[in-house]
């Protein structure tokens, strides 16, 4: 069986740069991290910091043609997938794996319709939150990569199974990816709009009897709209966001609140506004999604 040997990472936010520390540490593969000319300069002038510890990492820009690789993670902004996806095709080889750590449940189709399907495996992260100010990130190490394949007795599971067993990284493989995949989509409609208009934190949100409420709205909307999509299942959708949402820490924020309170570019459009998208397709009304995403806009425009 392949073993991977080198790993390409795209994208240094938080998510990011936790994954490429955890790797380059505990790991003896050759680790490259993807960026442009503009933050190449920045990130060598101004290496990240997570935990106060500077992160000496090595970066490659993506004219590089002798960098071929074995794995793949793109935990880019969504807003930044139009631009990595052409990147890439210079570090691609017969056998690369790709995963995708971008929130959402589209960037996986809008990968491999340019790479192809075989290369991808479905894949999230559900993480403790973490902080990012500047160059500057903490973290308190609680990650995992949930990740697996659509296709029975895929090989690349078990290729990517063993190299996060050799770098100790934490993993679950679902026997429905998909699924699962939706259901961290539930998790981030729920909390990552209501915080974003209310500034809450996951405890205060989970404490709050109309916030609960609103959040189950939220989510039995998203819950027709994943049926509508192709899984089967989706009578326990509600009792298992909610269980996903009580190991977020109290006082921990979520991403599309960070990214508020920093001024950055929010995901918009990968939650509600896709709930809209998927809704317009199959016909469902999705009130709550709609108004959530259209406060969202008035806040950020």
């Amino acid at each position: 069986m392949k073993k991977i040997e080198k790993v390409l990472l795209c994208g240094l936010g938080g998510i990011g740069s936790v994954y490429a520390k955890k790797i380059l540490d505990n790991s003896s593969v050759e680790l490259r991290v993807l960026v442009d000319k503009k933050r190449y300069e920045k990130y060598s002038n101004t290496p990240r910091c997570i935990n106060g510890k500077n992160c000496n990492f090595s970066y490659v820009l993506p004219d590089n043609c002798g960098f071929k690789t074995d794995l793949i993670i793109i935990a880019v902004k969504s807003s930044g997938l139009d631009d990595i996806i052409p990147a890439l095709k210079n570090f691609i080889s017969e056998d690369t794996i790709i995963l995708s750590f971008v929130n959402g449940v589209t960037s996986e189709e809008q990968i491999s319709s340019v790479y192809g399907k075989n290369k991808l495996l479905y894949s999230y992260v559900i993480c403790h939150t973490v902080f990012r100010n500047g160059s500057n990130i903490s973290h308190d190490g609680i990650t995992k990569v949930v990740f697996g394949s659509r296709y029975p007795s895929d090989e690349k599971v078990n290729i990517v199974k063993n190299f996060f067993d050799e770098t100790g990284l934490d993993y679950e493989i679902p026997d429905d990816i998909y699924k699962s995949l939706w259901l961290k989509f539930s998790l981030n409609c729920c909390a990552n709009q209501i915080s974003a208009i209310t500034g809450m934190t996951f405890g205060q949100m989970l404490t709050n009897s109309k916030c609960i409420e609103l959040m189950q709205n939220i989510c039995s909307e998203v819950a027709g709209i994943a049926k509508a999509a192709g899984v089967e299942d989706t009578s326990h959708f509600w009792a298992k966001t909610l269980e996903n949402l009580n190991t977020m820490l109290p006082d921990g924020k979520t991403s599309m609140l960070q990214d508020i309170e920093a001024g950055r570019i929010t995901e918009n459009d990968l939650f509600g506004k896709t709930v809209v998208k998927f809704a317009k397709i199959h016909n469902i009304p999705v009130f709550y999604n709609k108004i959530l995403s259209q406060l969202i806009e008035c806040i950020t425009k």
